[in-house]
């Protein structure tokens, strides 16, 4: 009866399991259920990679048979169990021919497709759209170098809803379909319009890439490198850091919309504008309740996925709440960090005086730190460089 009640649970679990994957749907421009080939290609490139990929799998599996359906064959046929006797020779002219030739024939005939593809994707010249993707730890921050939205910049983080589902553990049908893919800000470009990739970081070795475009590129601190790609449709596609870049990494993906190009130039316009609009004057003196509402802001965006929302940080990550340093009447110290980063802690310097301003005097007010200190954006731009 006890294994008759086991056998029952595991069948019920594996019933709920099934149940739960039914739930999980495929994500257009990203992966997909079961997924076994390649993403559905979305560029040229795409689809000369997959069927380079295509040729060579299946070339491989003919050379395959064919070398091993002879081996066995010879060693059935010609078995000392049927009377055959092992044959005595040393060389022989022609098969050493024979077997150079059809190898680098072989080889001539998978490197002519595979150098065409790579020349193709290395070809970075005469591009519509250049963007700098810079990645930082956990983040990506990109730059419209040229093109209809040439000067915007922002960052791009993942959506915190879903670092709250990842901390919950949340699984089947309370995960959403783009699960760990979405974020705040995705980077938008024009359809049919060649777009250079421009990549670096600023902490430690990152990757950019999307799957359906076919390209996947490093970026190195300290070093420019780039990539390209020319979307053939418009839509949503996804991809993620692809570089092991610290215990953040499965919370960096790429998000980019491709939309029409009335539709990039008015996304551009309204951008600007945007970006107009949040310019500060680095003199302004801002009130304690100003200062500490946008900090909230910034700090969930930025600093509450290691930190956690209460300020009581998680394992190697050091709590906010009632820290020395937070609670020191030395505001540098907490300044310099911040702009600096110190072990695990990475520098926040692509922020803006006043949001690092903003998010350190909200440290020193939430939670139970309550000091009353006010960091203003002169003092951060003071404590730059240093």
């Amino acid at each position: 009866m006890k294994s008759l009640s086991k056998i029952a649970a595991l069948l019920s679990l594996a019933g709920g399991l099934s149940g739960a994957a039914a739930q999980v749907q495929d994500l257009p421009g990203g992966p997909a259920v079961r997924q076994l080939n390649l993403h559905a290609a979305a560029t040229r490139i795409a689809v000369e990679i997959s069927w380079l990929h295509w040729f060579m799998l299946i070339t491989c599996l003919v050379i395959f048979i064919l070398v091993f359906s002879v081996m066995f064959y010879s060693i059935w046929k010609h078995r000392k169990s049927v009377g055959h006797k092992p044959a005595n020779f040393h060389e022989s002219v022609t098969v050493e021919v024979i077997w150079t030739i059809i190898p680098f024939i072989i080889v001539i005939v998978m490197a002519l497709p595979a150098t065409k593809v790579l020349v193709a994707s290395k070809d970075t010249g005469n591009a519509d759209v250049t963007i700098k993707a810079t990645g930082y730890q956990w983040k990506w921050g990109y730059d419209y170098l040229s093109g209809d939205a040439q000067g915007v910049s922002f960052l791009s983080t993942l959506d915190s809803t879903h670092r709250e589902i990842s901390n919950a553990g949340a699984q089947g049908a309370d995960v959403p379909t783009d699960y760990l893919l979405k974020v705040d800000n995705p980077l938008v470009v024009p359809v049919n319009k060649k777009v250079r990739i421009i990549t670096t970081a600023n902490d430690v070795i990152h990757a950019w890439g999307i799957p359906a475009f076919g390209v996947k590129q490093d970026a190195i601190p300290g070093f420019v490198r780039d990539t390209w790609f020319r979307s053939e449709k418009t839509g949503d596609f996804y991809g993620q850091c692809y570089e092991l870049c610290g215990k953040e990494h499965a919370y960096m993906p790429i998000h980019v919309k491709v939309v029409s190009q009335d539709e990039f130039v008015k996304w551009s316009g309204d951008q600007k504008k945007l970006m107009a609009a949040k310019q500060d004057d680095p003199a302004k003196v801002w009130p304690l309740t100003d200062i500490v509402a946008r900090g909230e802001k910034v700090y969930a965006a930025n600093c509450a996925a290691c930190h956690q929302a209460n300020g009581m940080g998680a394992g190697p990550i050091k709590a906010l709440n009632q820290s020395p340093i937070v609670l020191d009447a030395d505001k540098t110290k907490e300044m310099q960090i911040v702009l600096n980063g110190k072990g695990a802690m990475p520098p926040w310097k692509q922020l803006s005086d006043t949001d690092l301003a903003a998010v350190i005097s909200y440290t020193k007010n939430a939670w139970s730190n309550k000091t009353g200190q006010v960091v203003q954006p002169a003092e951060v731009s003071a404590q730059r460089g240093k």
